[in-house]
This record gives structure tokens, C-alpha cells and sequence, in this order.
């Protein structure tokens, strides 16, 4: 099949490449840099004012518009946060011009409006986030990826403790998290505060929220993708931030023809824990964590480009939690990627990676007399093929093939002996062939094909994709999706801490779980500087598979007999209102959403015959989401930004009363035995919560810029309950409400050179 396939597209390209060559109408093609570090940008537009010709440049940074009657014209080309750029072309017929743009970075300061939902350019669902975004939005303690992005609609977070994505109505395993193309594992750090990206170290962000394209696969909800930054190819420069938390240094240049990069981030916190633990007993006597991001670029022709990309990142905690009782962690990812970008002519572009993927998460616990051990292991080492072509103004082709082996290990050990153990191989393909087709000026259709075998249960899964949109207008497009998707891998999640969080795969009597997504929306620009996106979404979800959480022990099971299977679905209304230029600006992001989730015997019924089971929300459901975010820039040296965010109360399940058993048959201890209500029938309480941010640039000695940020997180010390906690002693019981994070300061510096 995959040959099979491949054989066709050459085919057509070789076709098609031999009719555009009879054209005699003229091309221009080129990179779209920053004037100032060299950095190609991705997604900026470029077009003929006259003629109405244009494109986008591509994923690293190249543009190509062909098919361009002769004669004189003016180019522009746009991209948020620099000036627009004007060039008076004159094209002869036939001539092929090579035109490297250089955008200038406007000179004030544009952070606050990096989110691009709203650009007419993206396609449906999805987002690009700016690191302008993630150093101005108040945070706890440090700007981070996904705190940031959490406050976009259609995304949820449990708690002020979570970093995690739960995207309409999906768990965090049902995003796909790509670095440098390379797949990342539990992005964690601190007990969920942090995400595993540096913003130094991080550039181009893009979020698809659903209906994601043929080009990406194995996950049922969304994907996100990160690129490490590449280094400053006209002069050697860095920065140094420090923080609460945690503190960062980067240091970036160039090379000849090309640059680097390298950024370090590591917890700083350590000797305020010291200090706590000369009087609490409740305190990390062992805690750090460490990120380290690497990059090379390399243009060894003009139509040739390789990248090598690092990055490392550990968490390491020693935990007492009771009398003679600790927990230790060690956990984190390693990644590893080399690319190569060819550009074959000014219509088609190849690429090919190889990647490595390190996933290690080691647990142990020491409960009085007890010792257990839990080690979780993902290795994934893949190659990827892919090409760009555009076959015509009317076509635009994408393929690729994407094929790898993975090893994933579970592996428990009781006062040192093994007492589980499992070991799945598996061996991965993936096609995918798409294509961009323009039936007519004011339309887009883009169907696409993926294709996936996985070894292990012999998979062979065909997922369609389909998107249609419409622009009647330059103001207004409407956009509607329909995909197919499966995913292979299920995350067994710690709801409290997410260090604990084991992978498994689904392998021979675990098929993967699949699902269904359709998507409508409408984008708009109703007055100049200002965007409205409304969508609208409906997903199914079947075969979840899990482990099942009432297995009293799992010693001696077979792998398939771990899990158990379920179905779900969910659905939802976003709207998200920005305004992108002037001193004030910012955006405001509601959702309405609604998530379900049905396991065999599980919340049964209890007036029913048939002991049928009920579906039943998971904990993230929420029914209404208000986020609103506005930044004042007072001149170019002050700043500030301020973000509210409302959430209806999460979904728990009641404790309705509690009995007590005196004497046990096996002892004379004796057992409270609590009774609940429906599985998460309940709510919590409201949440909500007002961060505030300022922030004064200036100069470090007249040595380099500097920026001084003070942030103030739940301004007016909202006590917002994370959870309910019983206590049986004395009696009657009574209900405690555990609280997520108070009133809480926080100063950082940052020092660029």
C-alpha cells in the first residue's frame, strides 16, 4: 500500500511539474527573515498588491509565488509584530527572481498581541502563539507555554497545580506534543506548575485544537507543536532571567552559514525549601529540576538546510509525607533531531528527519515497612519523509511517510522483587497524502488520507480528512472540518501530581482507540485591529482504554487484562474577541463545553434491572470558561498586563454518608466505609481569579536591555477549592476544603546582551 501510494504522488508530480513547466509566466521565491537575528519566520504573508497573488511562507521560513503575469507590481509582505515590508518588483516574462525578504521588528513593544487565532491565513481550530505571550501574561512565578495557552478557549485547567491541556473535552494524553518534530512525554515540572518549555528556548507555536491535518496522527483530539529557537545568525547575543522558581540563560550566535543556540533553565528554589524544613515537616528534602535546549542550523546551499536539535530535561523529588513513610521521583524526557530541508525547485520542498524520543519515569515509596518500586520506560527513534509541492495555483500537495520502532516498560518491584512486568515492541507506518485544491477564488477544499500500522495486534487503521472553506469577503471566512482519528497510547494519570503519570500502549487484545470530530466556525474581522472567531465542535470517542483503576493488584495479569474499554464524546461552543494594535490591547476567550465519558459496569444504574452503565462527566468537565486578558503600554519603558479568568465548578462525586465496620474478619481493626453519590454528579465551587503584571524595560548598565517584572497572582486571595477532604475523627465527620494557591507575589529580572 505505502509503495503503492508513493508511486502515485511521483507520478502526479512528475505530471504536473511537466505542465507547469510550459507556463511562461514569471516566479519569485525566497525566505522571509528577521532583519535583526537572521530567524526565518513561519506563516508571515506575502503578496502582489495589484496582481492579488500571494502565499504564506512555509515551516522553514520559504516562500514561492508562481504563475505571475509580467509586468511591474508592488510585493508586501506582513507578519505580527513587524513593519510591512514594500518592494516595486518588475518581472519579465518567464524570469524566475530569488528575493529574500527582511522584515524589521516594530519598535514597540507587539508581545500582547501574539495570539493569531484570529488571522484570515489559519486554517480551522487552529492557533500560533508568540513568545510575546508567554514572557507579558502573569504566571505562577514563570512565563510558561502552557499556562498561556490555557487561557485560549476550548482549553481547560484543573487546578492552579496543573500545567496539563485538557482540549475540548479531551485528557491530556489526547494531545500530540511535538519538539523539533519529536514526540514529548508528561511535560511536567513541580508538581504540574511548569511546563518542560523554556520560553527562551522555544519558538514558532502552533496549537491545532481539533480537526488537525493529514500530516499529523495518533492522538484523538489535538495536536501542539514546538520548534527550538534558532540561534541569532547576524551576531552573538544571550540573556539572563532570574526568578523565584527558577532561573534561565541563553546564549545564541552564528556560525558560517548558519547559527546556534543553547539555553539552560534550572530550579532555584532549593534553599527557600531548606529554610522551610527547619520548621515544617512537610517539605521536599530532596527537590530539583533542570531543562536544557540546544540548537544548530546549517544552510549548506541556498536550497539546502539542516538543523540538529537537543533537548534534555529531569525532575528529581524526595518527599516525606507521613511518620517514616517518603516517596522518591525521577523523571523526565530526552529528545533528539536532525533535519534536512531541500528545495528542490521553486515549487516543491522535501524534508527528512531522524528523531529520538527518551521517556524515563522511575517512582519509589517507602510506607513504614513497605517498599515499592515503579519504572515506566518510552524509547522511539523514527524517520520522516515529507514534500511540499505546489502542483498549480489551484493545488498545493502535501505527503509523507513517517515510520519507526518503539519500546515502552512497565515494571513494579515489591521489597526488591519483580512483581510485574510488561514489555511492548512495536514497529510503526504512517502515510499521509493532502491536498490544498482552490476550485475558485473565494474557495478551499483540502482533503487528506493518513494511513497507520502499528506490529504489535497487527493495526492497520485509514483515517479521511476532510476541511472546506469559504471567503466571501477579505472580513469574513467560514471553515468546517470533518476527520477521522485513532490513537495508540493511553496515559494513566495521577489527578493530584503528575510525576506519577504511567504510558501504555495498546498492543495485541488492546485495540487503540479511535474517534470522530466535526467542526464549524466562522472568522471574522469586524472593524479594523479587531478579530472574532466563533466554532462550534462535536467529537465521539470509542474504545478508551485505561487502567482499571479497581484492580486491587495487578501482580501476575496478563498485559490485556489491565485495562479496561469505554467510550465517550463531547461538544461545545468557543468564541474568542481580540483587539491587536494600539497601546491597549487584548482578548477576551468564552467556552461552553460539555464532556462525557461510559465504562462497562461502572456507575451503574441502581434502579435498573439490567444494571446498565451511565455516562458520566470526568473531573475536568466544566460547563463555562471566561478568560479575558488586556495590556496597557504606557510608553516604551512601561507596561501592564492583567488576565481574569472564571471557570464553573468542576465535577466530583459526594460523600453522602459513612458507616463504620468494627472488626474485620481478618483482624480487629476497624474500617469507615464512606457512601458516595453519582460518579461526579456534583459540582465545586465557582473558580476564579485576578493575576496582575508590571513591567519597566530599560538598560543593564548601557551592557545590554533589561526588563524588570513584577507579578501579583490572585490579587484579591480567592480561596478557590481544589478538592474536599473527610475527617472521620471525632464524630460526626466533617468536610475540609483544600485549597489551591493564595495571594501570591513574584519578581523577576531578565538582563538581554
Amino acid at each position: 500500500m505505502c509503495r503503492t501510494l508513493l508511486f502515485s504522488v511521483i507520478i502526479f508530480l512528475f505530471y504536473t511539474q511537466t505542465s507547469v513547466a510550459q507556463v511562461s509566466d514569471a516566479s519569485v521565491e525566497g525566505y522571509i527573515k528577521d532583519a535583526v537575528t537572521g530567524d526565518t519566520l513561519i506563516s508571515a504573508n506575502i503578496a502582489f498588491q495589484v496582481k492579488k497573488k500571494g502565499t504564506s511562507s512555509n515551516r522553514i521560513g520559504y516562500y514561492s509565488i508562481t504563475n505571475i503575469q509580467p509586468g511591474s507590481d508592488t510585493l508586501l509582505c506582513s507578519y505580527i509584530g513587524y513593519e510591512l515590508y514594500r518592494k516595486e518588483i518588475k518581472l519579465k516574462e518567464g524570469e524566475n527572481v530569488r528575493l529574500d525578504v527582511e522584515l524589521v521588528p516594530e519598535n514597540r513593544d507587539l508581545g500582547e498581541i501574539e495570539v493569531q487565532a484570529s488571522d484570515l491565513y489559519k486554517s480551522i481550530s487552529m492557533v500560533q502563539v508568540g513568545n510575546g505571550l508567554l514572557e507579558n501574561i502573569p504566571s505562577i512565578f514563570d512565563g510558561d507555554v502552557f499556562r498561556s495557552v490555557q487561557l485560549l478557549p476550548g482549553i481547560k485547567a484543573t487546578s492552579d497545580y496543573s500545567s496539563g491541556l485538557h482540549i475540548r473535552g479531551g485528557s491530556p494524553d489526547q494531545t500530540l506534543i511535538l519538539l523539533d518534530k519529536t514526540p514529548i512525554y508528561n511535560p511536567g515540572h513541580f508538581f504540574g506548575f511548569l511546563s518542560t518549555f523554556n520560553p527562551d528556548a522555544i519558538d514558532d507555536i502552533y496549537l491545532y485544537k481539533g480537526g488537525y491535518p493529514a500530516e499529523y496522527g495518533g492522538r484523538l483530539g489535538s495536536v501542539l507543536t514546538l520548534n527550538n529557537k534558532a540561534g541569532n545568525a547576524e551576531k552573538n547575543s544571550g540573556s539572563l532571567t532570574t526568578g523565584l522558581i527558577a532561573s534561565r540563560a541563553s546564549l545564541e550566535g552564528p556560525i558560517s552559514k548558519g547559527s546556534w543556540m543553547l539555553s539552560a533553565r534550572r530550579s532555584t528554589l532549593e534553599p527557600l525549601l531548606a529554610g522551610l524544613r527547619q520548621n515544617y515537616d512537610d517539605i521536599p528534602n530532596r527537590f530539583h529540576f533542570y531543562d536544557v535546549n540546544g540548537k544548530l542550523e546549517f544552510d549548506a546551499s541556498k536550497k539546502d538546510k539542516l538543523s540538529l536539535a537537543v533537548y534534555a530535561g529531569n525532575d528529581q523529588v524526595g518527599f516525606p509525607f507521613s511518620y517514616n513513610s517518603e516517596f522518591h521521583l525521577d523523571y523526565g524526557n530526552q529528545v533528539l533531531s536532525g533535519n534536512w530541508t531541500h528545495i528542490y525547485s521553486d515549487n516543491l520542498t522535501t524534508a527528512f528527519s531522524l528523531t529520538g524520543a527518551r521517556y524515563f519515569n522511575f517512582s519509589e515509596f517507602e510506607l513504614t515497612d513497605t517498599n515499592f518500586e515503579r519504572r515506566n520506560f518510552i524509547n522511539d527513534f523514527s524517520a520522516k519523509w515529507s514534500l511540499d509541492y505546489a502542483a498549480s495555483d489551484n493545488h498545493y500537495i502535501s505527503a509523507g511517510i513517517w515510520a519507526g520502532i518503539s519500546n515502552i516498560k512497565l515494571q513494579d518491584r515489591l521489597y526488591g522483587s519483580k512483581s510485574f512486568n510488561s514489555d511492548i515492541d512495536n514497529q510503526y507506518t504512517s502515510v499521509y497524502l493532502q491536498d490544498e485544491w482552490r476550485p475558485a477564488e473565494k474557495w478551499k477544499i483540502t482533503p487528506g488520507i493518513r494511513v497507520n500500522y502499528h506490529s504489535n495486534g497487527e493495526f492497520l487503521r485509514v483515517e479521511p480528512r476532510w476541511s472546506f472553506e469559504f471567503m466571501p469577503n477579505h472580513r469574513l471566512r467560514l471553515q468546517a472540518s470533518y476527520g477521522h482519528y485513532n490513537q495508540f497510547l493511553t496515559l494513566n494519570s495521577n489527578e493530584a501530581f503528575s510525576g506519577f503519570d504511567v504510558w501504555l500502549s495498546s498492543a495485541d487484545g488492546v485495540p487503540p482507540a479511535s474517534g470522530d470530530q466535526i467542526i464549524l466556525g466562522v472568522k471574522t474581522i469586524p472593524f479594523d485591529d479587531y478579530g472574532l472567531d466563533l466554532e462550534v465542535y462535536y467529537r465521539t470517542m470509542s474504545d478508551l482504554f485505561e487502567m482499571d483503576p479497581f484492580l486491587p493488584d495487578i501482580s501476575g495479569l496478563a498485559y490485556d487484562e489491565l485495562f479496561r474499554t469505554g467510550e465517550g464524546y463531547a461538544y461545545g461552543f468557543e468564541l474568542f474577541f481580540r483587539k491587536s494594535a494600539g497601546k491597549f490591547t487584548g482578548f477576551i476567550g468564552y467556552t461552553l463545553g460539555y464532556t462525557w465519558r461510559k465504562f462497562p459496569g461502572y456507575n451503574l444504574e441502581v434502579d435498573s434491572e439490567n444494571q446498565k452503565a451511565r455516562f458520566y462527566p470526568p473531573k475536568y468537565d466544566r460547563r463555562h470558561d471566561i478568560n479575558l486578558v488586556a495590556s496597557y503600554q504606557f510608553n516604551s519603558h512601561w507596561k501592564i498586563t492583567s488576565s481574569f479568568s472564571y471557570a464553573s465548578g468542576q465535577a466530583y462525586t459526594k460523600a453522602l454518608g459513612r458507616y463504620l465496620i468494627r472488626e474485620l474478619p481478618w483482624s480487629n481493626d476497624h474500617r469507615n466505609v464512606v457512601t458516595v453519590g453519582k460518579v461526579n454528579a456534583s459540582r465545586l465551587p465557582a473558580y476564579h481569579s485576578l493575576d496582575f503584571s508590571i513591567s519597566r524595560s530599560g538598560k543593564f548598565f548601557n551592557l545590554g536591555d533589561s526588563k524588570l517584572q513584577l507579578q501579583l497572582i490572585n490579587v484579591y486571595s480567592r480561596r478557590n477549592v481544589w478538592f474536599y477532604n473527610y475527617y472521620f475523627e471525632p464524630n460526626p465527620a466533617e468536610r475540609a476544603e483544600i485549597n489551591m494557591l493564595p495571594f501570591l507575589p513574584s519578581l523577576s529580572y531578565t538582563i538581554k546582551f
